[in-house]
Order: structure tokens, then C-alpha cells, then sequence
């Protein structure tokens, strides 16, 4: 853990102690309420902690432990997609190729190779796939098979890559007002800390949706794609994300208050985004979730939804502005 500055260690500990309160407000509604039904949110909170205790155990075993975690999910991702969505039996082999693509395209960000990470899945693959497909011989489908398969390595393998190399990313010294000697360290290694503050505000950004549109949402953003998305929930979330993203930034990232301010404005944002497009899938597919992986919450696909836009947009901005 000596990679780990001592503001990331209690970051990660105050995830678990908001983890044990949420199970101590659920108790005493169990007590209070008898009626209270808790099941999904029970089953909720239980996935919580294990996703937070093997997301812990990746960022303190190693520096790129958060690598090979993220690498897991975009394989596991990649294959709930393909297996809810229709492929033809004869690209079986093409198949191959896409989950092969997960492990050079996170090689890639681990080692810090920025052009071939960004050429890779959108320029080499986007080539190589749909050459391989009619190199098959059958053209029926062509198009749908070819259209789903580069669409599944974008969101799945492409865009949740970004969160990997924002554990490697190069960044300049001096990038934050900090002035103590505790945040150098901070400023050294920024890595765990930009992937922390990325997962955390696209996670409270759903909490804060959550609770800004149960008890005051009325109109729907878009009633054919998520019922319960609302306009009240979309800018509580976004207000309230841009809030807490302006206090945690500046203590365990190397941004200032105004650019944190920015990121979280621009997280709350994409990651509304994301969860429509992911919603609009599901529609378009039929099904109300990807897979049962993760108990509460259904597949991973589900969960990450809100990282397919924002890790991208966040990781170049955080290049944009910080690097060296």
C-alpha cells in the first residue's frame, strides 16, 4: 500500500464506513417499518461491498491492480453484450478476436501507449473485424453482425479502458494549489486517486439522481427509454455531483477547485448519458438486464453503464489539462 497516499487509504475507508451506515439505516427500517420490503436494496448493498472490497484489494495489491480489475470487467461486459445481442453462428471465430482485443488494448494503457491505445480497437480492429467477417464467405447480415460487434468493443473494451490508464497517465508536477507536503504524494502518483474520483462521482451521481427524483421528479426525460429518469433527478444529480466533486477533487486528486468543479458538472452530465444509451439497448434488445452477475443490480453491463461516456470524457480532460 505504500503507493497509496494516506488521503486515498481513508478515502477508501470512508466508501466502507458509508457501506456499514447504509446497512445500519437499512436495519432500523426493518425494525421500524415491518412491512418494509428490502430484498433488492439488501441484495443492493451486498454487491456494493463486494465490488468495493475487490475494487480496494486490486488499487493496494499493486499500482496496476485497477488495470487488471477493469480489465475483467470490460471482458465480462463484452460478454454479456454479445450473448444478449444477435450474432451469426459463422462469426464465431470473429468472436474470438473481440474478447482477444481486451488484453492489448488494456496492455496499451498500463504501459502508457497512447497512440496505440487510441488507434487500436477504433482504427486496427474497426479494420480487422469486418475484413475477417468477409473473409467467412456470407453476407447475409452482414451489416447487423458488423454493426453490433464494433458497437460492443466501443462501450465495453474502448471507453471503460480509459479508467485503466488513468492509473498510469503521466501527469506534470504542480498541476494542483496544493501547498502542503502531504498531497505531494498525492501528486506523484495521481493515478488511484483520478480512478477513485471517477468511480465514486459516477456512482453518487446515481444516488443523487435517485433521490432527487423519488421524492420531487414529476416529468420524464424520456418516458419511452426510462421511465424514471426525471428532470428533477437529472439536475439534482448533476448539481449535487458538481458539489461533492468541488470538495473531494482538490484533497485526493492534482486538480484545483475549478477544475474538479468542471469534472464533476461534466460526470453528472455524460453519466446520465450513459445510462439512457444503456436503457435504450436493453429497449431495443428486449430484456431488463444484461445478465444476473451482480445481485441487485443485474449484470455488469448494468452497472458500468455510467462510465462508458464519462471515463472517456474525464480521462481527456484530465489529459488536456495536466499532462506532462
Amino acid at each position: 500500500m505504500s503507493h497509496l497516499a494516506w488521503e486515498i487509504r481513508i478515502t477508501l475507508i470512508s466508501i466502507f464506513a458509508a457501506l456499514a451506515v447504509s446497512n445500519c439505516i437499512l436495519f432500523i427500517k426493518m425494525r421500524c417499518f415491518s412491512g418494509f420490503d428490502d430484498n433488492l436494496i439488501r441484495h443492493r448493498i451486498r454487491t456494493w461491498w463486494a465490488l468495493a472490497g475487490l475494487f480496494s484489494l486490486a488499487l493496494c495489491i499493486s499500482p496496476h491492480g485497477g488495470v487488471y480489475f477493469f480489465g475483467f470487467i470490460s471482458f465480462f461486459a463484452l460478454k454479456e453484450f454479445l450473448s444478449m445481442s444477435p450474432t451469426r453462428r459463422a462469426d464465431r471465430r470473429v468472436l474470438f478476436y473481440a474478447y482477444l482485443s481486451v488484453i492489448p488494448q488494456y496492455y496499451f494503457a498500463a504501459t502508457d501507449n497512447y497512440q496505440m491505445f487510441l488507434v487500436f480497437i477504433p482504427v486496427i480492429m474497426f479494420a480487422w473485424l469486418p475484413t475477417r467477417m468477409w473473409m467467412i464467405g456470407q453476407g447475409d447480415g452482414f451489416q447487423n453482425a458488423a454493426g453490433t460487434l464494433l458497437w460492443a468493443l466501443m462501450i465495453t473494451v474502448y471507453s471503460l479502458s480509459h479508467t485503466a490508464y488513468l492509473l498510469t497517465i503521466p501527469l506534470r508536477q504542480g498541476g494542483s494549489n496544493a501547498t502542503n507536503a502531504a498531497m505531494s504524494l498525492v501528486e506523484q502518483t495521481p493515478g488511484p486517486g483520478l480512478l477513485i474520483f471517477l468511480v465514486i462521482m459516477a456512482e453518487a451521481n446515481d444516488i443523487f439522481q435517485y433521490l432527487s427524483g423519488k421524492p420531487l421528479g414529476k416529468k420524464q426525460v424520456s418516458p419511452n427509454i426510462a421511465p424514471g429518469k426525471t428532470y428533477a433527478g437529472l439536475i439534482g444529480g448533476i448539481c449535487l455531483t458538481t458539489c461533492l466533486a468541488g470538495f473531494i477533487g482538490p484533497l485526493i486528486t492534482p486538480m484545483d477547485i475549478v477544475h474538479a468543479v468542471f469534472a464533476g458538472f461534466m460526470i453528472g452530465c455524460m453519466g446520465f448519458a450513459g445510462e439512457l444509451c444503456i436503457s435504450a439497448l436493453k429497449r431495443d434488445l428486449k430484456i431488463t438486464n444484461f445478465g444476473a452477475t451482480l445481485p441487485g443490480h443485474g449484470g455488469v453491463l448494468d452497472r458500468v453503464g455510467n462510465l462508458i461516456f464519462t471515463a472517456p470524457f474525464f480521462f481527456h480532460f484530465i489529459h488536456y489539462c495536466y499532462h506532462q
